[in-house]
């Protein structure tokens, strides 16, 4: 077996060949602090100099503009952005228009009418911790929705308009959306 150079391990010589960075405010050492958002380099004098930055810098999209397309609304062109939840389509003309194209979604949903106000559909949706919904596509006026995939078939035992398909240990099936109803059948 080989030995093993020695040098690598000594924190000593490596602490003070280590080169520390100065905070471009105010001189001081900069040091490498810990939040909920991650690790970030801060100034060691804090409380009097608040300077901070990101350990790794993300690299972000700018708005790159799609060449030949038209927005539906105003007639500008489209762009690629990045926002919040990630990458999407938006008008260029941002905040005169605020044309946004949908991510082209599989259909898992084959039109299911909206049990509570019978107008509108419930479409597929993602929140902000990027897990996937079923909300009515008429939300302001009607605020129901689903967190699993809705099923057009009234239950039997109820008569309520959906039933969704859930994932358990003995299998796909299919249940009452309701609370009070415990209907349950295997797919």
């Amino acid at each position: 077996m080989a030995k093993i150079d020695q040098q690598l391990f000594d924190t000593r010589e490596h602490a003070l060949a280590r080169e520390y960075e100065v905070c471009p405010k105010c001189g001081a050492e900069l040091q490498m602090r810990h939040s909920k958002h991650g690790n970030f380099l801060g100034c060691s004098n804090y409380p009097h100099c608040d300077y901070a930055r990101a350990l790794v810098q993300r690299e972000s999209i700018a708005s790159q503009p799609i060449p030949g397309s038209e927005c539906p609304e105003c007639g500008a062109e489209l762009a690629v952005k990045s926002g919040r939840f990630g990458i999407f389509i938006g008008c260029t003309r941002y905040p005169d228009c605020t044309h946004i194209e949908k991510h082209d979604q599989p259909s898992s949903t084959a039109e299911v009418d909206c049990p509570q106000c019978h107008q509108g559909k419930l479409e597929p949706r993602t929140s902000r911790f990027g897990k996937t919904f079923y909300a009515c596509n008429n939300y302001p006026k009607c605020k129901y929705l689903v967190n699993y995939r809705p099923v057009a078939e009234t239950c039997p035992d109820c008569g309520f308009g959906i039933l969704v398909e859930r994932r358990s240990a003995s299998g796909m099936r299919l249940e009452c959306p309701q609370k009070q109803c415990h209907f349950k059948k295997p797919l």
